[in-house]
Order: C-alpha cells, then structure tokens, then sequence
C-alpha cells in the first residue's frame, strides 16, 4: 500500500520547534524511521510539508490520483479552525489517520478541538513521532 504522509505548517521546523513538546528529531530523521518501517510492513511511504494550507488542500486532493491508498496526516495547527482543510480530506476518497505528536487534548484550550478529526478514520494523539508508526500499523486495520 502506498501511504502518503503530509505535515503541515511549522512541522518543517521539528527538531528545533520547541523540542520539550515534539522532540529532537527533525521531520526527515522521523521520516527515515518511519520508511524503514513502513517496507517492513510491505509499504511504500512519501511525505510532504508545507506551510501553506493551499499546498496542503491541493495534495490531499490529488493523493487518490497520485497512487496514494491512504494518507496520514498531521495539520498541525490548521487542526483547528481550516474547514477547508477538514472538506478537502472529507472527500479525498481515502482511508486517513490523523496524528498529533502531542496530546492536542492536554494543551491550551484553542488546541483541544480538532475541525480535521471528524472526517478522519482514527486520530493518533500524545506519542510523539511514535504516532506516525502507529498510523501505518493502524492502516492493516482500517483498509482491510
């Protein structure tokens, strides 16, 4: 199955970004982990990153077009208020997980509400880039 995985704005920035809430490890040091295990599982994983909701919009869109057969996605902080954003995955077609490093539920009040979580299959939240290893094995589940 090939998994697309987008992450959106100022996930550029992991591994600098506030490192006690997200880590030390930037996003191609996750994403490297993350392809390794996603050949394990007979997966083929991409990413991609932007800052800009629009890019974000348009990937999803395409993802089905692209070869995709699922998405995860991590929105970042157009989570929570991008009713774009939340449409486009609504009717992208696939299966999508989407994932949050930290618990968005434990945060600031802004942070606990998720526009994007409703359209999604599952949502993955508080276990830091573990959360995108738990995608791919949640996929075996939601696809099958």
């Amino acid at each position: 199955m090939k998994v697309l995985f987008l992450f959106g704005p100022n996930l550029g920035a992991l591994g600098r970004r506030d490192p006690d809430v997200y880590g030390s490890e930037t996003l191609p040091e996750i994403m490297a982990s993350v392809n390794t295990r996603a050949r394990d599982l007979g997966h083929a994983a991409e990413w991609k990153q932007s800052d800009h909701e629009g890019d974000l919009i348009g990937w999803v869109l395409a993802a089905s077009q692209d070869g995709a057969e699922a998405l995860v996605i991590n929105p970042g902080a157009l989570s929570h208020y991008s009713y774009a954003l939340r449409d486009a995955v609504e009717s992208c077609e696939l299966p999508v997980i989407e994932v949050h490093m930290s618990n968005i539920y434990a945060r600031e009040e802004f942070r606990r509400h998720s526009v994007v979580s409703e359209v999604c299959r599952a949502t993955i939240t508080g276990v830091g880039a573990g959360g995108y290893h738990l995608a791919l094995e949640a996929m075996q589940w939601i696809t099958s």
